[in-house]
């Protein structure tokens, strides 16, 4: 078996805000298998700045799972704990490997009967024109659960954008989301919170930074609103470790990343973990190109979870791979008429 790494670098249709800065580009990994006249290909989604194996060493142990791939997929996994966006690439190119087709990974009526998965809109931060436009636009395009990132502009104003949207929409006719991405500071967090459940929100993620775990904990308990964890799940790999934290923290929701949590395996730890302790959950990407998409979406859609799921980031970028996914009504579709752009990614990858 032939193992080989390839950068890719994603270019943002427009410069989208968050509470950590302007994102332009998305560096991103492709790895891609060749055994005996197949071959499989993964997405190794690392984020800078986000990602726990954002580290010096990335490209070295890139490196160094290519010479190794002989070792084998459990062992090789094993030896990524510390590595989460390359353990999901590596699980994506051997099930891509194995499959029939290798962009066809999980068997399911949204890859084969094209039934859609209910996802959310995502609004970007910008000045209040510019984010007041994307939400007009995705009302237009028939969502019904929006996504607001939140804690980059004025609070104010952001909550002036959240009650214009409530006095021409309730609650029954758009579900509101927003996500702090660990903007507030746990003093103000709860006078926050509580101005914002004022508006009818289904959830806010991660209002506070991670790692503040009795700060979390305090907060979930008094909090008017319910909160979802987001990157405080990042770095945590040990299965004894995530069920303490969720049972200290005993957040509403948890929010899986693949790329960031340990991919198919890690995710699904987190969801047993969650499930015992009656916490509800969905699956979300992280700015991966449209294949770390289509393996994420795929394996969603086999875990039977039918909240909106955070599946609509494909159409961000300028340079993606075509691919059959696409975005209607708010839904995420698997249109199989349509084709990946194969020369493509073997120009990327060979």
């Amino acid at each position: 078996m032939k193992a080989t790494f390839k950068k890719y670098l994603l270019n943002f249709k427009n410069p989208s805000g968050t509470s950590r800065g302007i994102l332009r580009t998305k560096e991103t990994w492709f790895l891609f298998l060749e055994d005996e006249g197949k071959w499989g290909v993964g997405e190794c989604g690392l984020f800078r700045g986000l990602s726990f194996d954002d580290v010096p060493e990335y490209e070295d142990k890139c490196a160094w799972l290519a010479q190794n791939i002989n070792l084998g997929e459990t062992e090789l996994l094993q030896q990524l704990q510390n590595f989460p966006s390359i353990q999901f690439g590596l699980e994506q190119a051997f099930i891509s490997l194995r499959s029939k087709n290798p962009f066809h990974l999980f068997e399911s009526t949204f890859l084969n009967n094209q039934k859609p998965i209910s996802i959310n809109g995502l609004v970007w931060m910008g000045d209040k024109e510019f984010m007041h436009q994307q939400i007009e636009d995705k009302l237009k395009d028939g969502f019904s659960c929006i996504k607001m990132k939140i804690g980059a502009i004025d609070f104010d104003t952001e909550i002036s954008l959240l009650k214009s949207i409530r006095a021409r929409y309730s609650k029954e006719d758009i579900e509101l989301r927003v996500d702090a991405n660990g903007a507030f500071s746990p003093q103000e967090a709860l006078s926050k919170l509580e101005t914002l459940s004022k508006l009818d929100l289904h959830s806010i993620e991660q209002p506070i930074k991670q790692g503040q775990v009795e700060e979390m904990k305090l907060l979930c308990r008094n909090s008017p609103l319910p909160i979802a964890l987001d990157e405080e799940l990042i770095g945590v790999v040990d299965v004894t470790k995530k069920a303490a934290l969720l049972q200290t923290i005993q957040p509403q929701y948890i929010i899986l990343k693949p790329s960031l949590v340990g991919g198919f395996a890690g995710s699904s730890e987190w969801i047993s973990i969650a499930e015992k302790n009656t916490i509800e959950w969905w699956v979300t990407s992280a700015l991966e190109s449209n294949i770390g998409l289509n393996a994420i979406a795929q394996w969603t859609a086999t875990l039977g979870n039918e909240m909106p799921q955070g599946l609509g980031t494909g159409s961000l970028f300028t340079n993606n791979i075509e691919s059959p996914l696409e975005v209607d009504n708010g839904g995420l579709f698997y249109n199989s008429s349509k084709k990946w752009n194969t020369n493509l990614i073997e120009s990327i990858c060979i």
